[in-house]
């Protein structure tokens, strides 16, 4: 038996540019699962995004979600992309085997953690205070910047990783300091500020979050602690929003960010694959 994948629709052109189209997954005439293909505007037009496969229980084991993901591919190649990503929920253990058999390799996860029910203090050398507007013009530049370069640095083309620095930035932040839900403020240490932390609120399929979308302490303060507190400060951010869940993005070759989430209890929620189209 022949498995292939068949539109279900027309092929769907969004206001940004992005492209996308659902497939059955079928095995001769008969469906057994679904897939979806598209573009992702962040990164520009040569990105491609597999999401939903699906195969119906009785017709797992088969290679079927396999047929499926390598067709999927094989409609973006014709879509001009030169990259594809795929997000794995962190208990999906098929689709992770999946995604390692075909070359996906782990680019960064989502991790989570469930707040106390108690602000934490922190240390008694360092206080935390809202970022100025002198602070966040200068911030801002840089924080782009740095966005961009860190997807460059991890194989994403310039072109595609300054689109997605531009976009994430834009949306998130529509109103600089000011925006609804946005907590971006300094960890001060003697006098001198060390850091600095961007919380906001986001909603998920499981109801409001706060998310940390950046943190980082200065080159010449580091391993003093300040990234510890940091993430402390964002906590108390985030319990002043009555926020009960942290969540974060983090690229899988910063280890010392990775222990350190996980010594701060976080856990992996999704893990975030990619590999080229040759």
């Amino acid at each position: 038996m022949t498995t292939t994948i068949r539109p279900t629709g027309p092929l769907q052109q969004g206001a940004d540019g992005a492209a996308s189209r659902t497939y059955d997954v079928c095995v001769n005439s008969r469906r057994v699962g679904t897939v979806t293909v598209a573009t992702d505007p962040r990164f520009g037009p040569a990105m491609g995004v597999i999401s939903g496969l699906y195969v119906d229980e009785r017709d797992r084991g088969r290679g079927r979600g396999t047929v499926a993901a390598l067709a999927a591919e094989e409609v973006l190649r014709g879509w001009g992309c030169t990259q594809v990503r795929a997000a794995v929920p962190a208990d999906a253990v098929a689709a992770l085997r999946l995604a390692d058999a075909l070359g996906y390799t782990e680019r960064s996860r989502n991790m989570a953690k469930p707040l106390p029910a108690e602000p934490p203090a922190l240390p008694a050398q360092v206080t935390g205070r809202a970022m100025t507007e002198a602070e966040f013009t200068v911030w801002h530049h840089d924080e782009q910047e740095n966005y961009a370069r860190s997807w460059i640095a991890r194989g994403v083309p310039a072109e595609q990783a300054r689109a997605k620095a531009e976009a994430d930035h834009r949306d998130l932040l529509p109103e600089g300091l000011a925006t609804p839900g946005t907590h971006l403020e300094v960890l001060v240490s003697a006098g001198a500020v060390v850091g600095h932390v961007w919380v906001a609120r986001q909603q998920t399929d499981a109801g409001p979050v706060a998310y940390v979308y950046d943190v980082a302490v200065a080159q010449e303060h580091r391993g003093r602690g300040h990234g510890r507190a940091l993430m402390l400060l964002a906590e108390r951010a985030a319990l002043a929003d009555g926020l009960t869940t942290l969540a974060l993005h983090v690229f899988t070759d910063n280890i010392p960010a990775v222990r350190l989430y996980e010594s701060l209890g976080y856990e992996p929620t999704e893990y975030n694959r990619a590999k080229p189209l040759l």
